[in-house]
Parts: C-alpha cells; sequence; structure tokens
C-alpha cells in the first residue's frame, strides 16, 4: 500500500515539476518543436518514467538532471536568438518546394519529403491542384506553407529575407543574382550598414528593411 501511495505521490508531484519546468523553458505546441526542443522532451520523459517506475530512489536522484536538461534548454535557446549561425544548424531553415508554380524535385529529394506527403499538406489545406500553388516551403517543424495564385493567376513575388540581425542571407542573393557589394551599395544610399540592420527582405526588385534601432 505505501509503495502504491508513493507512486500516486511521485506521479502528481512530477506532473506539476514538469508543468512549472516548461513554462520556464518556454515551451510551444508540439509540432513547432525544434531538434533540441524535440530531446530534452523525451529524455525529461524517459526521466520521469524511470523515477516513477523505482520508488526505492530518491526524488532528488530526478530533480537534479531535470533541472539541468531546463538550465541547458534556457541557456541554448538564448544562444540560438542570438546566432542565427547556430538556430539555423541545430533548426533548419525553409525549403522553397513549389516556386512560381513548378515543383522543385531536387529539393524534395534533398529534404525527402514525397509527392504523397506534398498532396496531404494541400489536401489539409484545401487546395486541389498543384497549379493553384504559387510558392510553397517546407518548414523546419515539417509542415508546408503554401502561397496559391492571386486570382486570375496574376504573378506576385514573395518577401525574400536579405539580412537576418545583421547577418546576410547568401542564398537570397544568389536567388536573385546579385552579390554582396551591390547590397552595400543599396544600403549606403540610404545612409546604413549591414550591422545596423535587424531585418531586410527583397520584394518586387526593392529592399524594405527594419532597422536596429527600431526594434
Amino acid at each position: 500500500m505505501s509503495e502504491l501511495l508513493n507512486v500516486i505521490f511521485r506521479t502528481i508531484f512530477f506532473y506539476f515539476f514538469i508543468v512549472l519546468l516548461y513554462r520556464l523553458m518556454g515551451k510551444r505546441e508540439i509540432g513547432q518543436l525544434g531538434i533540441i526542443d524535440l530531446i530534452v522532451s523525451i529524455l525529461i520523459a524517459e526521466l520521469v518514467a524511470i523515477s516513477i517506475e523505482n520508488t526505492d530512489k530518491s526524488l532528488f536522484q530526478t530533480i537534479i538532471p531535470l533541472s539541468l536538461l531546463g538550465i541547458l534548454e534556457i541557456f541554448l535557446a538564448f544562444i540560438s536568438i542570438k546566432s542565427r549561425t547556430f538556430r539555423t544548424f541545430f533548426g533548419g531553415k525553409p525549403s522553397l518546394i513549389i516556386c512560381n508554380g513548378k515543383v522543385n524535385y531536387k529539393e524534395m529529394v534533398k529534404q525527402r519529403y514525397s509527392m504523397d506527403d506534398l498532396l496531404l499538406s494541400m489536401r489539409q489545406k484545401s487546395i486541389h491542384d498543384l497549379r493553384e500553388i504559387e510558392y510553397a516551403f517546407l518548414e523546419p517543424n515539417g509542415k508546408l506553407s503554401i502561397f496559391p495564385y492571386r486570382p486570375f493567376k496574376i504573378c506576385s513575388s514573395y518577401p525574400m529575407p536579405l539580412i537576418l540581425d545583421g547577418e546576410i542571407n547568401k542564398k537570397t542573393l544568389q536567388f536573385i543574382h546579385k552579390d554582396k557589394i551591390w547590397l552595400k551599395e543599396e544600403l549606403a544610399k540610404k545612409n546604413l550598414e549591414i550591422q545596423n540592420i535587424f531585418y531586410a527582405f527583397y520584394k518586387n526588385k526593392k529592399i524594405y528593411l527594419i532597422k536596429k534601432s527600431e526594434v
């Protein structure tokens, strides 16, 4: 009977402890978890399960590693905010699956994203035909962001990130057939430098930006 009560106590205790831990870590919904978040979540689940099963072990043998995981997660989240390189390496970046109505099969193969996956995402967004899609991005969390054509299939251009937190997006420059010199010259016209830009994107052959001083 005492062992049963111990299991019940541990279950209730860890329930509230994990709720508090996740609140401190600022967790998002499951579908938005990155690689680091997922690993931490799995480890937390395993540690708690072991602790509930092994009632002879002290609670502190589980509380300490759980607390360390929480601190590590908060620390890595802070680094991720400060460093785009770190964020891209662990979190990934969006992949352009459909561009101007054309399916990018090479990128699909690279991301191991099948036509069945693409059709499933289309059905979930009530899109019946591939020809209705102008742009589609496979996000790092595995979800597909779809931009349908405007009425009468009037072409538009999606905002391509040029600068993120003071760092140049080289792929965007390659895509629009420009280089760093061109970008620096465009910013010089506005008396700005790259390190002063929080976010800049390219659309309709124009650069739109937000300065760090405006954030």
